[in-house]
């Protein structure tokens, strides 16, 4: 006869204690955490103001019920919307993402943990017009940016040593997670509270890669982190409630979160919470490429140059050998027919070909017009990607964190060119002293495609500022970007 089940309610799951602690208590004072914030917060808000010219974005944002105004409601950026919060974190992480151009974070689970910025401005927007209208003082950009420092914090802290794409779960798993806690702590929520919300992000239904990786890649992957960051406003309100929480989520046996979803292994941690990851995230600047590929771009571009300065034509190339990590192979080496946009830019040999013939690689470049020139998928069959374990060591060393890709182009004469090799993107940290001013120039094009002149420079005059940026009350920056 079997032992009967205990049902006395453990303590919390050490994991869930460890997030909340950090969430209300640990101090941001890291200079260099906040000031990347702040270039975070522009690119990040640029990205979503390109993504509102295409009509595949801009018709999932609005309200649920058409023509629904919230008094107090939180303000979409680059629109006229004014929406609850959990909508309007849905609306602002969608645009955020939808061209997979903002920031990355790579290690063991790779994700874009900018993605929580729609949960964390849609909260804050709301709740700085409610208080004001309450007749009390409204949050500041200071807050917003260390609620971003933190989320990228428990989320790119957790994916450094544990893989949730090797089961088969997608990494939004993790916005859905950071944003809960640190939306949770600026709503109010007590510690038991924000317990609670935790381990109900934890619970909740989690997103499969299904949508990421042939034969089923498609759009979801534009919208999914805006559903999942959407998602956690909303359970840390119900957890605002009073509702009850489950403690031992993670390691309850047979129901818990590690036997059920992660092959019973518990998580694994590298480093402590602190300012780690904001202060080494990666920003994608020049392409909005799959981070994998990024430095594979850029040696493409250097191939186109030196096929234009040779006088050679790509119809000329052989073979193309791509020398890279293991992530890109498992990620983005994909033969066969590309069927969509989100199919492209998850390809390393689509993001290698348009650069080599056309010398660029912009969102437009993975839409139908562009995918139609047979000689892409000429290219493309041309190529083979060889893993160098190099690479893959480097790429998970926590002193280079190393993206590395390594292009060579054999001809039909038999001539070559000398391998490109890139080692580290123009967003890695290394490279942030070159980065930074290309950052900020992605930001005034982005400006450039929503707003007149008057209020890009308003926009501009604040957001370049750290000192005003960080006093300024968060509705106010907000309406500086309301068409």
């Amino acid at each position: 006869m079997s032992a009967p089940i205990s049902n006395v309610r453990p303590a919390p799951d050490s994991v869930l204690v460890d997030i909340v602690d950090y969430v209300l208590d640990f101090p941001i004072d890291s200079t260099l955490a906040l000031h990347t914030a702040r270039n975070c917060l522009i690119d990040t808000l640029g990205c979503g103001l390109e993504a509102l010219t295409y009509p595949a974005c801009t018709k999932l944002m609005g309200p649920i019920v058409p023509g629904t105004i919230v008094p107090n409601g939180a303000k979409v950026p680059g629109t006229s919307f004014q929406l609850d919060p959990v909508q309007a974190a849905f609306n602002i992480g969608a645009m955020i993402r939808w061209l997979d151009f903002n920031d990355t974070w790579l290690a063991a689970e790779w994700g874009h943990p900018s993605d929580n910025l729609g949960g964390i401005l849609a909260t804050a927007d709301w709740l700085s017009r409610s208080a004001i209208a309450a007749g009390k003082q409204p949050l500041t950009m200071k807050d917003v940016l260390i609620g971003m420092i933190k989320a990228h914090e428990i989320q790119g802290c957790i994916a450094l040593e544990n893989s949730f794409n090797k089961v088969g779960l997608d990494h939004v798993l993790l916005v859905k997670l950071a944003s809960t806690a640190v939306v949770g702590q600026m709503i109010g929520l007590t510690r038991d509270e924000l317990i609670n919300a935790v381990s109900q992000a934890f619970v909740d239904g989690h997103a499969l890669r299904t949508y990421r990786h042939a034969p089923n890649t498609g759009s979801r992957k534009s919208w999914a982190a805006g559903d999942a960051t959407s998602r956690a406003v909303r359970l840390a309100l119900i957890a605002k409630t009073g509702e009850m929480g489950y403690p031992s989520v993670l390691t309850a046996k047979t129901w818990g979160f590690y036997d059920v979803l992660f092959k019973g292994n518990a998580f694994k941690f590298q480093r402590p919470y602190g300012s780690y990851v904001m202060e080494n995230v990666l920003f994608k600047i020049s392409f909005p490429a799959e981070f994998h590929a990024q430095t594979a771009v850029e040696a493409a571009m250097t191939l186109h140059a030196q096929l234009q300065s040779a006088g050679k034509r790509v119809e000329d190339i052989k073979k193309i050998t791509i020398r890279t990590h293991e992530a890109a192979i498992r990620i983005i080496d994909k033969k066969g027919p590309l069927n969509n946009p989100a199919d492209r830019d998850h390809c390393i040999q689509y993001m290698i070909a348009v650069p080599l013939i056309h010398g660029r690689l912009t969102a437009a470049d993975y839409e139908d017009s562009i995918a139609q020139d047979t000689r892409i998928d000429v290219l493309r069959a041309k190529m083979e990607c060889v893993e160098d374990a190099q690479f893959t060591k480097d790429y998970h060393d926590p002193e280079k964190r190393s993206i590395a890709n390594a292009l060579t182009i054999e001809f039909n004469d038999g001539s070559t060119f000398d391998e490109v090799v890139v080692e580290y993107p123009i967003g890695h940290k290394r490279r942030r002293e070159d980065g930074i001013p290309l950052l900020v120039e992605k930001f005034k094009t982005n400006l450039a495609r929503r707003f007149p002149v008057k209020q890009q420079l308003a926009i501009l005059d604040v957001s370049l500022d750290q000192a005003r940026l960080e006093a300024m009350p968060v509705n106010e920056y907000v309406d500086l970007y309301v068409i």
